[in-house]
C-alpha cells in the first residue's frame, strides 16, 4: 500500500470518531418534553378557618370577645358576720380576698369585672390593709366607712371612693331587708360603675394559664381534696375539691356549706392560701402585705407549693414557684385566703 493511501485510511478513521462525537454531543443537550399544562377547570379551595379574635379577661385570664371589658373593677369590703350570710353577688366575683379583722371573724375584699350583679353586698367598713390589697387594681372601691384615719388611708390610694352616707352614694347605697343593721348595706353595682366609666380596666393581678389541666398546680402539685383553714377561733373555713366540675366549693365555720344570696354554694377554681405576718395596731388585726412569705396555690384538684411576694402599696402579688418561675393559675375566679402566720393551713 502506498504512503498517500494509508494516509487516505487514518483521515477517514478521524472523520467518523469525530463524527461519533458530534452526535454524541448533540443527544445529551436534547430538550425534555414539555410539562402538560393543568386544566383550566382545576381551582384549589383552602380550608382554614381563622380562629375568632379575643381579649384576655385581666382578673381571670378567660378568653372574652374584643372590647367587651372597658369599664373599671369594682372592690367592695363585703361583710362576713353570721348576721350576713349569705352575701350577695358574691359567686359571681372574679377575686376574692379574705382577711382577718377584729373578734376572730373575717372579711372579705370582693372584686368584680367580668361578671357584674346588680346588688353586691352587704358592705362593712374599711380597714388599714385595704389600700395594699384595692391599689393594684386601681377602680373603684365600695364600703359604708370606718375609722377617720382608715378612711384616709384609703382615700389616699389611687382608687375612687364610694362611700355609703355621702352625696355621690345617694343613689346606689341603701339599706336592704336582707338582714338587720349594720349588714344590710347594699350597692347598685352597674350604677356605680357607669359613674366612673371614665376610669381604666384594672391591670392583670395573676399569671395564667390556657386551661385547668395546664396550671401549674395542675401539672406539678400534690393531690389534694380538702383545705382547712384557722383564721381565728371564730373563723375556720374549708375548701373541697369537686371533681365533676373542677371547682373548690367553700364551706364556712363548723362545716355548713357556704352558699350566696341565690343558694349556689361559692366556689372557686384557684384557692390562693398566702401566710402573711398580722400585727394587731389598736385593737385593730392589719396583716403586713408588704414584704414576702409562703403560699400554696391549688389548682385542679392539686395544690403546690410557692412563695409570694408585694412590693409595694400600688404593686401586684407575685407568686413564684420554687424555681423562681411565675405560677400560672386556670382561667377562671380565685379566693386569695390571708391566713395569720399565728392560723394555719392543712392541704389533704
Amino acid at each position: 500500500m502506498s504512503r498517500s493511501a494509508a494516509r487516505s485510511r487514518r483521515w477517514a478513521r478521524s472523520v467518523v470518531v469525530v463524527g461519533a462525537v458530534v452526535v454524541a454531543v448533540t443527544g445529551c443537550a436534547t430538550e425534555p418534553p414539555p410539562m402538560p399544562s393543568p386544566s383550566p377547570t382545576e381551582t384549589y379551595v383552602s380550608t382554614y378557618v381563622p380562629p375568632e379574635p379575643y381579649d384576655i379577661a385581666p382578673l381571670t385570664g378567660e378568653q372574652v370577645a374584643v372590647g367587651s371589658l372597658t369599664e373599671p373593677s369594682l372592690a367592695a369590703k363585703v361583710d362576713n358576720h353570721p348576721a350576713a350570710r349569705p352575701q350577695i353577688g358574691l359567686e359571681r366575683t372574679d377575686i376574692v380576698y379574705e382577711e382577718l379583722v377584729e373578734g376572730g371573724l373575717t372579711r372579705y375584699v370582693a372584686v368584680w369585672h367580668s361578671d357584674v350583679p346588680d346588688l353586691i353586698g352587704p358592705v362593712r367598713s374599711i380597714r388599714p390593709m385595704d389600700p395594699d390589697i384595692i391599689s393594684p387594681l386601681g377602680g373603684i372601691v365600695a364600703y359604708s366607712g370606718g375609722q377617720y384615719r382608715f378612711v384616709e388611708m384609703m382615700r389616699a390610694a389611687p382608687v375612687v371612693n364610694a362611700i355609703h352616707g355621702q352625696a355621690d352614694t345617694a343613689d346606689t347605697f341603701f339599706r336592704g331587708d336582707n338582714a338587720f343593721a349594720p349588714h344590710n348595706v347594699l350597692v347598685r353595682a352597674p350604677q356605680v360603675i357607669a359613674q366612673h366609666s371614665e376610669l381604666k380596666p384594672p391591670a392583670q393581678q395573676f399569671a395564667f394559664s390556657e386551661s385547668i389541666a395546664s396550671a401549674t398546680a395542675t401539672k406539678e402539685g400534690s393531690p389534694t381534696s380538702r383545705i382547712d383553714l384557722v383564721f381565728g377561733g371564730w373563723s375556720t373555713p374549708s375548701w373541697r375539691w369537686k371533681a365533676e366540675t373542677e371547682r373548690w366549693v367553700r364551706f364556712q365555720t363548723g362545716g355548713a356549706a357556704d352558699t350566696d344570696a341565690q343558694g349556689d354554694q361559692l366556689s372557686a377554681v384557684n384557692v390562693v392560701v398566702l401566710r402573711v405576718p398580722v400585727q394587731v395596731i389598736s385593737g385593730i388585726p392589719t396583716t403586713k402585705l408588704i414584704g414576702r412569705g409562703e403560699a400554696w396555690i391549688s389548682t385542679g384538684g392539686a395544690t403546690v407549693r410557692a412563695t409570694w411576694s408585694k412590693a409595694s402599696m400600688t404593686a401586684p402579688i407575685r407568686i413564684l414557684d420554687r424555681h423562681g418561675v411565675a405560677v400560672r393559675l386556670a382561667p377562671g375566679n380565685t379566693w386569695v385566703e390571708l391566713v395569720p402566720l399565728d392560723g394555719s393551713a392543712t392541704f389533704r
